[in-house]
């Protein structure tokens, strides 16, 4: 039986942890696992032969770091080929009589993909296509990609399958306690990205025991319409000091099998375990959900577009920003000539405050090259808003280019009846995932009847489905044309909608200013015009989000319709803009810059606060490079530079701390105000340069990923901040021995030291490289980190502080160093 019809039958079982049998089998510290593949052999033979005979259906090749970053190209075929061929001589050595197959595991490549980090996308693609390629020909039967911590990255792992392979695809993700991944997605998110990318299976692994993971898998079988699957850890890690080898977990088999089967109940389809889990974990799971046949999978029939952070769900009036276009903007048109962009960012931040729920990006222009422009933008505003994006072009291969590299589920704009249309947009929305909007016309033009344009919307939605494409991935637009030269194209227009919206069972969208062209005052007609559309069925109204009169429309609308919770939204909106509201619009024209509302930020508990930054810490705030640039030069000419980094740039980076800490802000928003700070501090560095002087640095700060770990992108994030507080960082890199960070601290007299694990192999390393530093540095505070570390199992290896996160981190430095100063001072 092939895997996919056994994933419609069955509950599949898959394996457990490999790393923690490893090292109970003698893996030397600081050694790839993946090495063993061909030292030895009959270990992984073993391993693999265990976890079949306890039940499991999936066995994963020991693979999780096998990728061209790691290894030469001989190698990389030799440890993949060998792989393959243990866990098919696992099975065959098996007496398990259950179905069988053989996975592809494919880990992260242990780097942040650009603009956080320094990898880029079709690099990461090409990275996973050639694992993939290798376990291909091997003869695996499926590729798990999983234990990944960004979604982009995720995103390129899946394509590279899909591009070298037919082959089943199951993803899982590391998801923390506040149920989203490092770099902010959510169960949402990463749902619509990858049911739209065609993945057989997606959950969560590693990180968390079974009981701490029970919201996350919650919020997957809430949304997902495909398997869900769960595999996780035996519970949170306790320190050993019996000399025994391995890591050790706090949950037991059968206590790991009780919250499992419960999973099952609620409909998980993929079960087993990851870290700290052996084949008596599996055996476990296996006796307690016996022969139980899977839960049904609902249609939950979810319509929604996603960024990387969160899902839109289109279900009820939603606002598309359309500022990022430059028709009737010559501002946006000269910065596009000019290959500028902080125009288009500001205008992004400024409509995400206005309450944009999408912002359309249109680069169209003829005098650029839009093929290379449009994901060029694309890629800049999502480092800068987390909002989805609508990608609106009519150039075809300017929009694959752009909804390859988009990070989420976009809306694509636009399809439309004719036949060479939908030939060319279909494809890439099937291939990519997304929504698309539908326009009724075709070969003879706009009709000009209502059952003309519904026709149309009909055709269109019959051909998607013949693509695969669902009825709940189409947002049907019935035009719309100004009032000034026909006056009945209103009425047509809303007719229409009504009865697409009515008798087609699909979302709608409309251009709403387009009603008003030629006319005087034309926020009058938008406003009314925009009223009457939501009336008849408008799911997502193109609007210039900061026009009063549209959110007044906007707002009310909710609030009278029940979409507006106690009416919430609206009675802040009012409170936010009683003085505008009392006021008369006037001298209001297409090439006249709308009146903005008041700029407010959300908070966490729904609240809205205004906005009162100085410009250089508004830049910084919002991942403005440039502008923090400009901003810190203009303040150096009656600032001092120290003043500046006190009051300006370290209140800045506090503040995106906080809201970072609070869950207001996610890791891209934090890694992109950084890099802003950056910017501000190459400012400094060229004044004190061309003085002949120096930046004064806190306290030196040794970091490093401990022996036997390659991966440093958390590493890499905490120096990154610590850098922009101030803090002298010496960075050992990775896979750093535990003498070489003793002889490191020693030499540099250093008060603090970071310590950086992901791996379960390597926690072992971080308590060596602790003990040594006790024994060897005792005035040396140390602060460790990591997916597999929690604050009690630092505790008892004698680290004095867990950081989860890379703004703890920079929190207990600068307490540390305020003390340290102040003690140097008496």
């Amino acid at each position: 039986m092939d895997f996919r019809t056994f994933l419609q039958q069955n509950i599949v079982l898959l394996d457990g942890g490999t790393g923690t049998l490893l090292q109970a089998a003698g893996l030397p510290l600081g050694q790839l696992p993946e090495r063993w593949n061909i030292t030895h052999a009959d270990v992984l033979t073993g391993i693999h032969r265990d976890y079949y005979d306890a039940g499991s259906n999936v066995v994963c090749t020991n693979t999780f770091g096998a990728n061209p970053l790691k290894f030469a190209k001989a190698e990389l075929e030799s440890i993949v080929a060998a792989a393959v061929e243990n866990v098919k001589r696992g099975a065959e050595l098996s007496t398990g009589e259950q179905e069988k197959f053989i996975a592809l595991d494919i880990g992260p490549l242990g780097k942040l993909l650009k603009p956080y980090g320094d990898l880029a996308f079709e690099d990461a693609v090409n990275a996973f296509k050639r694992t993939i390629e290798l376990g291909v020909q091997a003869g695996v039967h499926l590729i798990f990609i999983e234990t990944m911590n960004d979604s982009y990255e995720t995103k390129a792992a899946v394509l590279a399958a899909k591009e070298t392979c037919d082959l089943p695809i199951l993803v899982s993700g590391v998801y923390g306690t506040d149920k989203k991944l490092m770099t902010g997605a959510d169960p949402a998110a990463m749902t619509a990205m990858l049911e739209g990318l065609g993945v057989d299976g997606l959950g969560a692994n590693c990180s968390l025991g079974p009981k701490q993971l029970a919201p996350t898998v919650a919020a997957f079988l809430a949304c997902a319409e495909i398997p869900v699957l769960v595999k996780p850890n035996a519970g949170l890690p306790v320190a050993s000091f019996d000399g025994e080898k391995g890591t050790k977990y706090d949950i037991t088999p059968e206590e790991f099998a009780e919250t499992i089967a419960l999973f099952v109940e609620q409909g998980a389809r993929l079960v087993g375990g990851c870290c700290g889990t052996t084949p008596e974990y599996i055996r476990a799971v296996k006796k307690r959900i016996g022969q139980q046949k899977p839960k049904p999978i609902t249609k939950k029939n979810i319509s929604c577009v996603s960024s990387y952070t969160h899902a839109v769900a289109l279900d009820k009036p939603i606002i598309i920003g359309e500022r990022i276009n430059p028709t009737g903007k010559k501002r946006f048109k000269q910065a596009l000539i000019n290959g500028e962009t902080e125009y288009a960012l500001s205008e992004a931040i400024t409509q995400k405050e206005q309450g944009a729920h999408i912002l359309d990006v249109n680069v169209g222009l003829p005098d650029i090259d839009e093929e290379a422009v449009l994901p060029f933008y694309v890629e800049k505003l999502q480092a800068t808003v987390d909002l989805p994006l609508q990608i609106d072009t009519s150039n075809i291969a300017a929009l694959e280019k752009a909804m390859r590299l988009y990070n989420g589920k976009p809306l694509v704009n636009s399809v439309n009846g004719k036949q060479e249309s939908m030939a060319s947009v279909f494809p890439l929305v099937k291939k990519y995932g997304g929504a698309v909007v539908a326009l009724t016309l075709d070969e003879k033009g706009i009709p000009d009847t209502v059952e003309g344009r519904v026709a149309i919307a009909r055709r269109i939605i019959e051909e998607a489905e013949k693509y695969g494409i669902s009825r709940k991935d189409i947002l049907v637009d019935t035009l719309t044309m100004s009032v000034a030269t026909d006056k009945r194209a209103a009425e047509t227009t809303l007719t229409a909608l009504k009865q697409v919206k009515q008798t087609l069972g699909v979302n709608t969208v409309l251009g709403v200013s387009n009603v008003s062209f030629g006319l005087p005052a034309r926020e009058m007609i938008n406003s009314v015009f925009y009223s009457l559309a939501l009336e008849n069925g408008l799911t997502g109204g193109i609007i210039n989000p900061c026009s009063l009169e549209m959110q007044k429309t906007y707002r009310a609308y909710c609030a009278l319709k029940g979409y507006d919770e106690n009416c919430q939204g609206y009675i802040r909106f009012a409170n936010q803009n009683a003085n505008q509201m009392t006021t008369q619009m006037t001298n209001q024209n297409a090439n006249q810059a709308l009146p903005v509302l008041n700029s407010v930020v959300k908070a966490e508990n729904g609240t809205e606060e205004s906005t009162s930054h100085s410009p250089l810490q508004t830049a910084i705030i919002r991942g403005l490079k440039e502008s923090a640039e400009k901003e810190c030069a203009t303040l150096l000419q009656s600032v001092s530079p120290l003043e500046i980094i006190e009051k300006e740039i370290v209140p800045a980076l506090d503040n995106v701390g906080k809201a970072y800490e609070e869950k207001r802000a996610y890791l891209p928003e934090l890694l992109i105000s950084a890099e802003a700070a950056k910017g501000a501090f190459e400012t400094l560095r060229s004044y004190w340069s061309a003085k002949g002087e120096t930046q004064a640095k806190k306290c030196k700060f040794v970091i490093a990923t401990v022996q036997g770990d390659i991966h440093d992108i958390g590493k890499n994030i905490v120096k990154t901040l610590l850098e922009n507080y101030g803090f002298d960082v010496i960075d050992l890199g990775k896979d750093v021995p535990c003498e070489e960070v003793v002889r490191a601290v020693e030499e540099h007299r250093a008060p603090l030291v970071g310590l950086s694990a992901l791996m379960t192999t390597t926690v072992a390393s971080m308590q060596t490289t602790v003990r040594m530093l006790r024994e060897k540095t005792p005035w040396c505070k140390i602060l460790v980190g990591g997916a597999v570390l929690n604050a009690d199992y630092a505790q008892k290896i004698g680290a004095d502080f867990y950081g989860k996160d890379g703004m703890e981190t920079v929190r207990y430095a600068e307490r540390f160093y305020a003390e340290l100063y102040k003690n140097m001072q008496k």
